[in-house]
């Protein structure tokens, strides 16, 4: 009997595959407040991920420290999935190399990700990746740990497109407050919250480039924080707006509250996920040629599109089929 061919085998030949990471990114900056997004983890599930805070969470004079604890809490038993990954601070700041030595040389096997903030330039990013890989190197860690990018200065937008071809990027993250705030009151407060946010035509510009940087470069695009830290429903409504309005497929939590609403948003919609099941299972068995489903032709374009959608409800623990369970994720 022949063999059944994996659409991982089938439809990524030769092209760089599209990184499948949760819809949620929680932020997390004291030992107190790592420790409980860790046991939300538990609780929850592998449905977010965690970014341990040294930029805003290390005290001055004290981020050696900080920086230490991340590493031993990153170590330890409570970190159950390793989905957890860090901020470090800023080219400007002297302590940022000492951030990449102690958190990659420490923890360089389970560090999910790095994410380097307020870069003004390309180079500046292009130095800080290539400690990172220095030090990575150093530790034999035996992989290239990926790379977040805050863009949130206009000199990040400037050189979007050519921060996005860097290797091993595997987030660019839209920083709202501080892009504001480099406008000198050109752009008010109130577009620090919705419906501003959306709309001013200053930050609509810089969020479309921002993702159609990243969905050109195989990279995913990550929002920015809703302000209100208990209202689910602005939170989700923020989500919302910005997965269907500008293509962001992920988005920063800063309070626990916000992370189911978050998923929720950023959840493919099930109907597509039943389709996506049944159309992959159907193409699986013709090893990947073209078929019709429900009167409609498929064929490899739309077989990538489902695969991704499939990956996709898997990681936001949406429900799929069993039979595509057992074919694609045994």
């Amino acid at each position: 009997m022949k063999s059944l061919v994996h659409p991982k085998d089938a439809l990524f030949s030769g092209e760089k595959p599209f990184p499948i990471i949760p819809g949620c990114e929680h932020f997390a900056g004291s030992e107190k407040l790592i420790d409980k997004a860790l046991e939300l983890q538990d609780k929850l599930g592998p449905i977010f991920d965690i970014t341990c805070d040294c930029e805003d969470g290390a005290q001055a004079g004290q981020e050696k420290v900080h920086a230490e604890m991340i590493v031993r809490l990153l170590n330890s038993d409570a970190n159950k999935y390793r989905m957890a990954g860090a901020r470090i601070h800023d080219y400007s700041h002297p302590h940022w190399k000492s951030d990449i030595d102690i958190l990659v040389g420490g923890a360089g096997k389970v560090l999910r990700y790095i994410t380097i903030p307020k870069s003004t330039c390309l180079d500046e990013v292009e130095i800080m990746m290539a400690h990172i890989h220095s030090v990575a190197l150093k530790a034999n860690i035996g992989r290239e740990i990926p790379v977040h990018i805050l863009v949130e200065t206009h000199g990040a937008l400037r050189d979007i497109q050519r921060i996005a071809k860097l290797p091993h990027i595997e987030v660019l993250d839209f920083g709202l407050m501080d892009f504001v705030s480099a406008h000198h009151g050109a752009i008010p407060a109130t577009a620090m919250r919705s419906p501003g946010q959306f709309e001013h035509q200053l930050l609509v510009r810089a969020k479309a480039e921002v993702v159609a940087a990243a969905l050109a470069n195989g990279i995913v695009p990550a929002h920015n924080v809703c302000l209100d830290l208990k209202n689910t429903e602005v939170v989700l409504a923020d989500a919302r707006r910005a997965r269907n309005e500008f293509g962001f497929l992920r988005m920063w939590s800063i309070y626990p509250a916000q992370i189911t609403a978050i998923v929720e948003a950023m959840q493919p919609d099930l109907s597509e996920v039943d389709d996506a099941a049944h159309i992959l299972l159907a193409a699986q068995v013709v090893d990947w040629g073209p078929i019709q489903y429900q009167g409609e032709l498929h064929d490899r374009a739309t077989y990538r599109y489902f695969w991704e959608l499939l990956q996709k409800a898997k990681v936001t623990q949406v429900k799929i089929s069993d039979d595509a369970m057992r074919a694609f994720f045994a």
